[in-house]
């Protein structure tokens, strides 16, 4: 699995769907989880912890990669 973040079109995309959801309430709480999910992967990608081995990180970052994942498959069925 890609452990890559998501391109600005992507984000564009999300951004766009969130803004046509009519429940506001809805469109905050994906907004938020995405942004936590992105942050916490942009996070691991950039600031690799020494403390852990190669697959130990890998691991992490991909439930992390998983987790952005999720969210946006949430946020694209809609």
């Amino acid at each position: 699995m890609s452990r890559e973040m998501i391109d600005n079109t992507e984000i564009e995309n999300v951004l766009t769907k969130l803004e046509e959801i009519d429940d506001e309430v809805l469109a905050v709480e994906l907004l938020k989880e995405f942004n936590d999910s992105t942050r916490e992967l942009g996070r691991l990608l950039l600031n690799q912890d020494d403390s852990l081995n190669h697959e130990e990180w890998k691991t992490i970052c991909d439930n992390a990669k998983n987790r952005v994942d999720t969210i946006l498959k949430k946020i694209n069925s809609l």
